[in-house]
């Protein structure tokens, strides 16, 4: 069985079958050649997989992000970053990183991002003399900040996945990594501008305008506070959170004047198009998931990497290095489904925390947004930047390495990831 479904899922990606359609195209081959199951498991499975409270938070979340894009919100964030940081060496490429962090809390997604504010402040840099190839690298590596600070969709569908950690854990421990991924972006900024003469000379816009254009961008700054608040207080769910964050556009998009009636079919049917799309890899996935387990692959995969003895952490460095490579091949959703009941036992076996394993793979796999083959935050900017795919690999490199220490440092320091949690009493 396990063959089959290995064997059909490797052709279909090889002929380049999207990834929703690969996962069932496979799934299907198993069942009619296997014949141990009925054909109605299909449906009954990729039901089961979308019947979720929590995978509600999806759409929701994906809404907030259009409705604050079309509300202008991301203009605000601009503003005020540009004010802030504008003036430092490669001032462009800092206002990039920090737009990303702060839309970051709102999205949750690095494809929004990447076709947001990202792709805006690639034109501000390249209009302001950087290179396309390095205004569209840091661009799309900035946006694979989007799912690591919360709220984050993949965390969401890590938490459906997973029960030994809850997705409030799961966006607390996403803090600091992502706030420390911006850091270490905004430095390899700062030296490869100062190495080829980037962004220099812009005055300081002083404290006057940073004030003003900070209390225009309040109101996206508080989305996350008011999703992580409610969360920890107790007041609403991660998916009440996420509903609550599109009545909160609403009325601040309403407020501001920002936001029409006659615009809001547009937002919903682009929203609704792009959930469609994230739940029907979901359900395919789950389909997926449930085979592998079935045909006992994850269990002999688990005993064969036990019996290899490397401790906890040479486990978790040869779990980091399969997820790379994984990724280079399949989007990040279906990743998360697919892999996590296979790679958490064996991590968790080998003494792995839980939660600073969750936040391994959901980095780990964010990063593989921006490596090719598959990268589809690449081909999101290539779109948007009409730069070839094959000179923004090139120049996406040194960003990328950068990444890559980041990840490291998350293996190798569990309390980047642990630390807020177990502040707020979760873990011992």
């Amino acid at each position: 069985m396990s063959t089959i479904l290995i064997g059909v899922f490797v052709g279909a990606l090889l002929l380049g079958v999207p990834i929703a359609f690969v996962m069932g195209i496979a799934s299907l081959a198993v069942l009619l050649i296997d014949g141990s199951f009925p054909l109605v498991v299909v449906p009954q499975r990729m039901f089961n997989g979308l019947d979720s409270f929590p995978l509600m938070a999806v759409p929701f979340f994906i809404l907030a992000a259009d409705l604050m894009t079309a509300g202008r919100i991301t203009q605000a964030l601009l503003s005020f970053s540009r004010a802030l940081v504008g003036h430092i060496r490669g001032g462009m490429g800092h206002v990039n990183v920090l737009v990303s962090v702060f839309f970051a809390g709102i999205s949750g997604s690095a494809l929004a991002d990447a076709a947001g504010p990202s792709a805006i402040a690639m034109r501000m840099m390249n209009k302001a003399g950087y290179p396309m190839s390095y205004s569209a690298a840091l661009s799309a590596a900035t946006a694979t900040i989007g799912p690591i600070i919360p709220p984050s969709i993949i965390m969401v569908i890590y938490g459906i996945s997973e029960s030994r950690v809850s997705i409030a854990q799961m966006f607390l421990a996403g803090i600091l990594p992502g706030c420390l991924m911006g850091l270490a972006l905004a430095l390899a900024n700062l030296v490869i501008s100062r190495r080829n003469n980037y962004g220099g000379g812009q005055a300081f816009a002083g404290f006057r305008t940073i004030a003003k254009t900070a209390l225009k961008a309040i109101p996206a700054i508080l989305v996350p506070l008011i999703i992580l608040g409610g969360i920890l207080g107790g007041v609403f769910t991660p998916t009440e959170a996420a509903a609550v964050a599109v009545v909160y556009s609403l009325l601040v998009g309403f407020a501001q004047r920002t936001l029409t009636i006659g615009i809001l079919p547009q937002i919903l049917l682009r929203s609704a198009l792009l959930s469609s799309a994230v739940l029907m890899i979901v359900s395919t996935a789950s389909i997926f998931a449930w085979l592998l387990t079935v045909s006992q692959l994850p269990q002999d995969f688990g005993a064969a990497i036990a019996a290899l003895k490397f401790g906890e952490l040479g486990t978790l460095l040869l779990l980091a290095l399969l997820i790379l490579v994984f990724g280079l091949f399949i989007d990040t959703i279906p990743a998360v489904i697919v892999l996590t009941p296979i790679l958490a036992p064996i991590a968790f076996n080998a003494g792995v925390d839980p939660l600073h394993f969750a936040m391994v793979l959901i980095l780990n796999l964010t990063v593989g947004m921006v490596t090719p083959p598959v990268g589809p935050v690449l081909f999101v900017i290539s779109t948007v930047g009409r730069i070839r795919i094959e000179v923004l690999t090139r120049a996406i490199l040194p960003l990328l390495a950068v990444q890559l220490f980041v990840l490291l440092l998350i293996i190798l320091f569990p309390q980047i990831t642990l630390a807020i949690p177990r502040l707020f009493g979760y873990g011992g």
